[in-house]
């Protein structure tokens, strides 16, 4: 640890691993209970969805940022690594935990509504449109994350969580935008899944939007150097 870093690696780790299970336990918790209730209308089901999702983000940044940046999200940490504000050796362990915390809160979620706990999905999300769709995603959420942090550090939990919210009635794949909650939506036959076949290409397009979020955001705040400096 350095006087900047207060908590050691195997508390920043825990933390990413627990808000990364608590994230997924609310994005598909909520996707079932808002399809076992909406009485059929999608529509209302993805809106209980995409709330409850924003909600738990600003909650789950506000209380782990302190602790390990609460990146949550495998696409956050390779931009993070990118502009050297973490090394990779820990950004490969943040990547293990996040997978894994994702993992185990899919099936916690499943335990809850007393689905069967290991599950496929089934559901193809797939195509250009989708793929596009997700780099916007991860552009936009890196986009904001960096952004904030430039001009309002403070405001950075509320920003992730209305744009995700926002994310998932405004782009085709309903906003994905992280490669940890790609895969481990692979592993759920319910109202949030999607097939594992094309798991692939959304992460794929994700690194793409976080890529160039990282690199067009480093360009735009870039200061201009004073000529007679």
């Amino acid at each position: 640890m350095t006087k900047d870093e207060p908590f050691s690696s195997s508390r920043r780790l825990a933390a990413e691993g627990l808000g990364t299970a608590l994230l997924l336990a609310t994005v598909v918790g909520s996707g079932i209970m808002g399809e076992r209730l909406s009485g059929g209308i999608a529509g209302l089901a993805l809106m209980a969805n995409a709330i409850a999702t924003g909600a738990i983000l600003v909650v789950l940044i506000l209380i782990l940022a302190p602790v390990s940046g609460a990146h949550l999200n495998p696409a956050v940490t390779l931009a993070f690594g990118l502009r050297r504000e973490i090394t990779w050796p820990l950004a490969w362990a943040y990547w293990l935990v996040q997978l894994t915390g994702a993992l185990v809160g899919v099936v916690f979620a499943h335990l809850m509504f007393s689905e069967p706990l290991l599950q496929v999905s089934t559901t193809s999300r797939g195509g250009i449109g989708q793929w596009a769709a997700e780099v916007l995603a991860a552009f936009g959420l890196v986009g904001a994350i960096l952004g904030c942090l430039r001009w309002r550090p403070e405001a950075v939990p509320y920003a992730v969580g209305l744009f995700i919210t926002a994310g998932y009635w405004f782009t085709s794949s309903t906003s994905f935008a992280n490669p940890a909650v790609t895969i481990a939506r692979g592993f759920t036959d319910t109202f949030s899944g999607i097939a594992p076949v094309d798991v692939p290409g959304f992460i794929i397009a994700q690194i793409i939007g976080a890529i160039a979020a990282t690199v067009f955001l480093g360009w735009l705040y870039k200061r201009e150097r004073d000529p007679e400096e």
